[in-house]
């Protein structure tokens, strides 16, 4: 693959809104004339189950899956789920993960948990870079609890390792966004790569 190409995981739980960062970084692509490709798993996301977004970027790229040991990134919104597809992270990949755990319905009705600050652990174990976002106290400071996927995208951009810029996600949020909500999510895209640097 050309040095362009990049190839992005993005997971969570439903409703985070992993979709649409999945969605913005696509947009972003096409508005720089990228060959984009994508394709969701979302299962059971309405009742809190997994949900996975691959996007990949660049003329060398002809499957919208992207392979085991292929992702330049994962974008996490939530530690057990970074865990579950480690796998897809390339040898010097990044992984972009928030801190907050958010424990399945299945492991709380068994009175089984899981600490965030374990996944994280093996996470910083198993990658070279690992980019800890605290989305709930930097949602505080926003003052709205559905930024953090944006938060998210900002930590990411400053990684230099999704193919587009600030800019980019800026002008695929006035496309994708409703106009009362681009300022926030503009302001959670600074917010987010401040926190990634």
């Amino acid at each position: 693959m050309s040095a362009e190409n990049k190839s992005i995981l993005i997971c969570g739980i439903g409703g985070q809104g992993t979709v649409l960062a999945a969605k913005l970084i696509s947009q972003a692509a096409l508005s720089k004339g990228l060959h984009v490709r994508s394709a969701e798993t979302i299962g059971m996301a309405q009742r809190g189950g997994s949900v996975t977004s691959h996007v990949r970027l660049g003329s060398g790229v002809y499957s919208s899956l992207i392979p085991q040991h292929g992702a330049d990134v994962i974008i996490a919104f939530e530690p057990c789920e970074a865990v579950r597809n480690i796998s897809y992270l390339k040898e010097d990949g990044v992984v972009v993960v928030s801190k907050k755990a958010v424990q399945p319905v299945t492991a709380s009705l068994m009175g089984k948990s899981f600490s965030a600050d374990e996944m994280i652990a093996y996470l910083k174990q198993h990658s070279s870079k690992v980019i800890v976002v605290d989305t709930d106290a930097l949602c505080n400071k926003l003052g709205s609890s559905k930024a953090a996927n944006t938060l998210l995208l900002g930590a990411a951009v400053s990684s230099n390792m999704i193919g587009v810029t600030m800019s980019d996600l800026k002008q695929a949020l006035k496309i994708l966004v409703k106009p009362n909500f681009v300022s926030l999510n503009e302001e959670a895209l600074e917010l987010g790569s401040m926190n990634g640097k």
